[in-house]
């Protein structure tokens, strides 16, 4: 009785074996693919991105084509705001900085009051006053002037400090060599202090000028359609952040280092009138 009971449960377990066993030697059909084949990786899949990103970088070159007569402006205007700005600085470097040595108390306290208001401020904040507070007192400036005031302003109290710094570097004993030979205070600066005092200035002058230069894309803020606003027109027609400000970083570069190969002849004139090795 017990062989009758279990012999209909072993023939329906050798069918079900039986039919898992055709399935398996049955032919793939004209749709199905391998398993292996609906993973393999296609050509098109190899590099994720890579249209869009070749696609991307023509659509930069052709606009930064079609922008050089733009970037070539932005440059003139950089290098303007540089230049008028520096020569303002220089000038206020002087006045003040010799201006603080004076032993009249009231020329003496007005400068340092000047100096140390400009280099207490920021910059941003002078550039923003000059643009936008300005003409409510009555005076309005281009947008350019206000940069070129700006930075004269404020790097020209900085310089102010190496002029005063530099003259006093200079040996006392050239001072009392002047009094010896009869020159008044003006002669004895212009004939002997100064001389020895630009030497010194050059190499701090030459750090400000740069910094200067890196100050300059502020003036985009205020409207200058300076080198830093027209990459930024490129960057914003093209979404290319990265190579656009990368640009950018390549050429206030080059003019950084251009500024530093001038300032070293100047350096080296400087020290060669007074008979001194030296320059880097």
């Amino acid at each position: 009785m017990a062989d009758l009971a279990f012999e209909p449960a072993g023939q329906a377990l050798e069918s079900v074996g039986r039919a898992f066993e055709s399935a398996a030697h049955a032919p793939a059909s004209a749709g199905s693919a391998p398993a292996s084949a609906a993973y393999a990786p296609g050509s098109a899949d190899a590099v994720p991105g890579a249209a869009d990103s070749l696609a991307g970088s023509a659509g930069f070159l052709t606009e930064l084509r079609g922008a050089l007569p733009r970037l070539a402006d932005g440059l003139l205007v950089t290098a303007e705001a540089t230049a008028l700005g520096a020569a303002l600085a220089l000038l206020l470097a002087y006045v003040l900085g010799l201006s603080s040595r004076s032993a009249r108390l009231p020329v003496r306290g007005g400068a340092r009051l000047v100096v140390e208001f400009f280099r207490g401020t920021s910059l941003y904040v002078q550039l923003f006053w000059l643009f936008f507070a300005l003409p409510m007192l009555g005076f309005r400036l281009e947008p350019l002037a206000c940069g070129v005031l700006a930075l004269g302003l404020n790097f020209g109290a900085y310089g102010a400090e190496v002029v005063r710094g530099a003259v006093a570097a200079v040996p006392r004993a050239q001072t009392e060599a002047g009094i010896a030979l009869s020159m008044g205070p003006a002669l004895r600066l212009r004939r002997v202090v100064l001389p020895q005092a630009h030497a010194l200035m050059v190499a701090p002058f030459k750090n400000l000028l740069v910094q200067l230069l890196k100050a300059t894309p502020l003036l985009s803020l205020v409207t200058v359609p300076d080198i830093t606003f027209q990459i930024d027109q490129v960057r914003s027609a093209t979404g290319s952040t990265a190579a656009s400000y990368l640009l950018l970083l390549g050429l206030y570069g080059g003019m950084a280092a251009l500024l530093g190969l001038l300032m070293n002849a100047l350096e080296r004139a400087a020290k060669a009138r007074l008979g001194q090795e030296g320059g880097v």
